[in-house]
């Protein structure tokens, strides 16, 4: 591949981790790299386990983190890991966080009004 085709197919994609770390999801990128790793995001519906994946503007990234289930748009690619307000323009939710597992109900309850 030639150099000018290889700088334009990189101004139009980003590896999944760096993109995830841009965007800060995660505070490092090993982390981002572990988080795909253990299949905990997906890009346009697949699950994705390679942290290599290329992202590019406008695809959808779901990401199960802590418990919650973040589903957003990739909106511009980032050119750095730069403060909290750059890297909100880099993605538009596009559903609220929502809990990625049930919710925990105890399969005993206490009785209150049983016998003394």
């Amino acid at each position: 591949m030639s150099a000018n085709v290889h700088a334009i197919f990189e101004k139009s994609s980003r590896r999944l981790d760096q993109w995830l770390w841009f965007a800060r999801f995660v505070k490092s990128r090993s982390l981002a790299a572990r988080l795909c790793a253990a299949g905990e995001v997906a890009v346009n519906g697949v699950a994705v386990a390679k942290p290599n994946h290329a992202v590019k503007a406008g695809d959808i990234v779901v990401v199960q983190q802590h418990g919650w289930e973040r589903t957003v748009r990739v909106v511009a690619l980032g050119e750095r890991r730069g403060p909290a307000a750059e890297a909100r323009g880099l993605f538009e939710e596009i559903a609220a966080a929502r809990r990625a597992l049930p919710q925990w109900e105890p399969l005993l309850f206490a009785d209150d009004g049983g016998e003394e």
